[in-house]
C-alpha cells in the first residue's frame, strides 16, 4: 500500500478484550458471578481502523504488539479486517495490551485498560511510518498510547488530524493546536475543557468559541446522538432507537465512520449523521468489532431514517458506491 493509496491512517492501540457478562455491574468491594465470558481482538486504535475499513476505506495501522501468544491473534484480526499492518511492529519482552470489560444486562459497561506494548509506541515508530501518515487523507489517534507519540503523529499528518482523547486527560496546548477534528464524549469533554458539558447548545457554542480551539468539535452522547460545532452554532444530530446488546466499541465505530466520511470530503453534519447511524448499527452484538456495519448496512439505515444530510450530490455517502477514485 503506497501513501497515495491510503485514505485513513490510525496511530494507536491494539488490545485483547476480555469480556465478562453480568446481571449488574458490581459495587465497590463486591464480587458478582459472570453469566458468560468471551475474548475478542480490540483496542481503540484497532477498533477504529477496522470500522473505517469495513466501510470501504483503505486503512493503514501504526502500533505495537507484544511477543506473547495473543499478538498473532490481534494482527490476524486486523488483516481480516482489510487493514494494512506493515507498520504494526513487535515489542520484545512486552505483553500485548489488554482491556478488562464487564457488561451488564442493560448493556452498560466498565473497562480497565492495561497498556502493555501500546505504551512503548514512540515518536520514532511514527517517523518510521512517516510516508503513510503524511499520505493519508485523515489520520486518527487516541490516548491509549503516549501523548508525545500522538503529538508526533499530529505534526506529521498530511491530511486532517482527528483526535479521540480517550482515556480522558488534559491536553497540552501544543497538541490541541494541531488537531483538526476533536471527537470526545461527555466525560472526556469535561476533562479536556475543564468544565461540565453545558446542557444548552447555545452555551456550548459560546464556550467553544471562547476556548481558543481551532477545530471541528464533535461531542458524542451515546443513545442521544451527538453535537457538532464547526465555529458557528452547535448542531444536534439525534440517534435512531435500536435494540442494544453491548455498547462496547460503539464510540470507536462512530470515529471510524466519521473518518470514512471526512476522508471523502463530506460536510461535517453529513459525516456526523453517517457516524451516528454506523454506531447505532454496532450495538446489536457482544464485542467491539463483531457487529460493526459495512457500507451497505449504514447506507440502508441512513436512507430509512431520511436524514442523510442537507444535500445528496452525486458521489456523496448516499450514493450506491463511493467515487471510483476512492474505492
Amino acid at each position: 500500500m503506497t501513501p497515495t493509496q491510503v485514505d485513513v491512517a490510525v496511530v494507536g492501540s491494539v488490545n485483547i478484550d476480555l469480556v465478562a457478562s453480568v446481571a449488574r455491574l458490581p459495587l465497590p468491594g463486591e464480587t458478582v458471578s459472570a453469566d458468560d465470558f468471551a475474548q475478542f481482538p480490540g483496542g481503540k486504535g484497532s477498533n477504529q481502523a477496522v470500522a473505517a475499513a469495513r466501510l470501504g476505506r483503505r486503512v493503514a495501522f501504526v502500533g505495537l504488539i507484544g511477543d506473547d501468544a495473543e499478538a498473532g491473534e490481534v494482527r490476524a484480526a486486523l488483516e481480516r479486517g482489510s487493514v494494512d499492518v506493515t507498520h504494526l511492529q513487535v515489542e520484545p519482552g512486552t505483553p500485548t495490551g489488554r482491556a478488562l470489560v464487564v457488561v451488564d444486562e442493560a448493556a452498560e459497561n466498565t473497562i480497565i485498560v492495561v497498556g502493555g506494548a501500546n505504551m512503548r509506541l514512540t515518536p520514532a515508530h511514527v517517523e518510521a511510518a512517516g510516508d503513510v501518515v503524511r499520505g493519508a487523507r485523515v489520520v486518527v489517534a487516541q490516548l491509549e498510547v503516549p501523548v508525545e507519540t500522538v503529538t508526533a503523529a499530529a505534526r506529521l499528518s498530511g491530511g486532517r488530524f482527528l483526535l479521540n482523547p480517550a482515556p480522558a486527560r488534559q491536553l497540552p496546548a501544543e497538541l490541541l493546536d494541531l488537531v483538526d477534528v476533536l471527537v470526545l464524549n461527555e466525560t472526556e469533554y469535561e476533562v479536556v475543557a475543564g468544565h461540565p458539558l453545558p446542557e444548552d447548545p447555545a452555551e456550548l457554542g459560546s464556550r467553544l468559541a471562547s476556548s481558543g480551539w481551532q477545530c471541528l468539535v464533535v461531542v458524542t452522547l451515546g443513545a442521544r446522538g451527538c453535537l457538532v460545532w464547526d465555529g458557528g452554532e452547535v448542531a444536534s444530530v439525534p440517534a435512531p432507537v435500536v435494540p442494544v446488546v453491548d455498547t462496547t466499541g460503539a464510540g470507536d465505530t462512530f470515529i471510524g465512520a466519521l473518518a470514512d466520511a471526512l476522508s471523502r470530503d463530506e460536510p461535517p453534519l453529513t459525516a456526523a449523521r453517517w457516524a451516528v447511524h454506523a454506531a447505532s448499527r454496532s450495538v446489536g452484538a457482544l464485542g467491539a468489532t463483531t457487529a460493526m456495519p459495512d457500507r451497505a448496512a449504514v447506507l440502508a439505515a441512513v436512507r430509512s431514517a431520511g436524514d442523510g444530510g442537507p444535500t445528496e450530490p452525486e458521489g456523496s455517502l448516499l450514493s450506491e458506491e463511493a467515487p471510483a477514485e476512492q474505492r
